[in-house]
């Protein structure tokens, strides 16, 4: 099927603006790489654009290889209404940033505050992405393609094709997308290099529709978590992106594709400068896994992971607070197999640094399963190398630890800490039964319910273990390691000499 004109009216703009694509308000934008003929990519890539010469050059070499992104849907779940109201397909784990940002979801076109109701059974929606091959594989993301039961896309000339969606991956909100044709497509391709802070980006996509529109701006930040999912690292840029705009590319000056646009910070649903780019790190290796295998294969390590905070790395006596602290290890894990015990500092992971415990979460899953890796650690004090051989990550891994029960006894006061402890009823640990408001215990987030394993790597059965523990230290922090109903962490006191 063709089309004249990629021109989308105002009528059409209010369905995309009810349907599946214009949910995305907060999280809308997001756009396909761009790519160009492999002739011209090459002289593009000799020759980086001049930016006080303007973006023409540029635009026209790439705008041929992104496309608009138009999908069709029936009977699709309306989704979690207290989680995100009002916005179908957000990319996994959006909830809990709606939770934290209550003023991001209220103002929302489509939202609460314009009287809609909740998503509608079928309809239409709009979003960006970029051809990657000119066999015509396209890049865009999850939530535009998710529950979708016809894709198309238009081509910067106003032709039309017919899609199929070949994968998706909603933990990085990545989707790899099959032109249905036989000719050769224009395409670009993912940048090597890592971006700076301060690099200039072009970003090119399908704001509300409206077809293939570029913007300007730089990378304003790197490494972003905005809650959306265990692997966020995003890249956070200034150059204006809206809804209709998710799947689409931003890129560098040399015509490569730096990120794919994905979400945005706005009361309104409108871009104010603050938006959300997957990195093209990211992005290659899970495309390249959803081409391979029509899913994402994950490297696993199998174990409970937390950051090493000033007050951990006091208590361990590490010189910085870096490297990511093992507080569990699972069952027939690989982590376990190669002997990593719960209390070991995962200082570097296959000859890289580990910054934090979500660092190190990236690092692994980017470890093709069955390949061995170097891991070094910190153990007891001293620093050791081992090798782990990478497992597959199970579909629904096990938890690391079992929930624990709550004490009703009232328990043994330490003061000092501003808790109240007594034996565990299972006689492992000791629970905690009372923590007092504004003490050291509840500043570290401890609660009644909590159970304490160990104080200073050692097991404590009874209260007075955990205050011998305390007493018996040099250091002004003592680690604690406590089973919650979440899992195991380990926790930094004062301890008694403080």
């Amino acid at each position: 099927m063709t089309s004249n004109s990629t021109r989308t009216s105002p009528v059409a703009l209010g369905a995309f603006a009810a349907g599946l694509l214009a949910a995305t308000a907060l999280v809308s934008a997001i756009s396909v790489l761009p790519s160009t003929p492999a002739t011209a990519q090459i002289q593009l890539n000799a020759e980086a654009i001049d930016p006080s010469k303007g973006f023409a050059d540029l635009a026209d070499r790439v705008m041929p290889a992104v496309v608009n992104v138009q999908v069709k849907f029936t009977n699709a779940s309306a989704g979690d209404e207290d989680a995100a109201p009002q916005m179908p397909n957000l990319p996994e784990g959006f909830g809990e940033f709606f939770k934290q940002f209550p003023q991001f979801r209220n103002g929302m076109p489509g939202g609460r505050g314009e009287g809609e109701g909740e998503r509608p059974r079928s309809g239409m929606g709009v979003g960006s992405g970029f051809i990657i091959s000119a066999d015509g594989y396209a890049v865009t993301n999850n939530h535009v393609v998710k529950d979708a039961d016809q894709v198309s896309v238009t081509m910067k000339d106003g032709t039309e094709y017919d899609a199929e969606v070949i994968g998706t991956d909603p933990k990085t909100d990545l989707a790899l997308i099959k032109i249905k044709s036989d000719k050769p497509f224009d395409y670009v391709s993912f940048t090597k290099e890592e971006p700076r802070v301060g690099d200039w980006v072009m970003a090119v996509g399908n704001p509300f529709g409206l077809g293939g529109s570029v913007t300007t701006g730089i990378i304003s930040a790197r490494g972003r978590d905005i809650g959306s999912g265990p692997y966020d690292d995003f890249l956070q840029i200034d150059a204006a992106i809206n809804r209709g705009n998710s799947g689409g590319p931003a890129f560098n000056l040399e015509g490569e594709v730096v990120g794919i646009n994905t979400a945005i910070f706005s009361p309104s649903g409108g871009s104010v400068g603050i938006g959300f780019a997957i990195p093209a790190s990211t992005a290659e290796s899970v495309i390249a896994s959803l081409k391979e295998n029509g899913k994402v294969t994950r490297g696993w390590l199998g174990v409970q992971i937390q950051p090493v905070t000033e007050d951990i790395a006091e208590g361990l006596g590490l010189e910085d607070a870096k490297g990511a602290i093992v507080a569990d290890v699972t069952e027939d894990s690989p982590a376990l197999a190669a002997g990593i015990r719960q209390g070991d500092t995962i200082l570097k992971f296959n000859g890289k640094d580990i910054k934090d415990s979500r660092d190190l979460a990236r690092k692994v899953a980017q470890v093709k399963p069955g390949d061995s890796v170097p891991v070094t650690l910190v153990r007891d004090g001293k620093t050791m190398d081992i090798e782990v051989k990478i497992g597959d990550m199970p579909a629904d891994p096990k938890m690391a630890s079992k929930d624990s029960g709550e004490d009703s006894g009232k328990g043994v006061t330490l003061s000092g800490l501003g808790l109240k402890v007594a034996p565990a009823e299972d006689g492992a640990g000791v629970a905690v039964t009372e923590v007092a408001p504004g003490s050291p215990a509840e500043e570290r987030g401890l609660k009644a319910g909590d159970i304490i394993l160990e104080v200073a790597g050692a097991e404590v059965h009874s209260p007075s273990d955990v205050r011998d523990a305390l007493k018996s230290t040099d250091k002004k922090r003592v680690l604690m390691l406590v089973k919650t109903e979440e899992g195991q962490r380990f926790v930094a006191v004062p301890s008694a000499k403080s």
